[in-house]
């Protein structure tokens, strides 16, 4: 999967991942591979990206996230 973790400044993050877990307005949530197309708004938290065995966590200021044909773009209003 894809994943592009832009803020209105610049581009956080962008490469291919095995599983993403955002912070959604009504709990986090974990896609992978093949997952439905979602769209979905987002709460201040953290984005853990998993690739292989590594790990990596990023802290957004809300924003929006959508999931398509394995293509995942998380538009975040800020970083901390």
């Amino acid at each position: 999967m894809n994943l592009e973790i832009l803020t209105p400044d610049k581009k956080i993050f962008e490469g291919e991942v095995s599983s993403v877990t955002v912070p959604g307005t009504l709990g986090s949530f974990q896609i992978l591979k093949d997952h439905a197309p979602i769209i979905s708004t987002l709460e201040d938290g953290n984005v853990i990206i998993r690739s292989g065995k590594e790990e990596n966590t990023f802290f957004i200021k809300g924003g929006v996230v959508e999931a398509i044909h394995n293509k995942i773009v998380v538009l975040a209003e800020g970083t901390a």
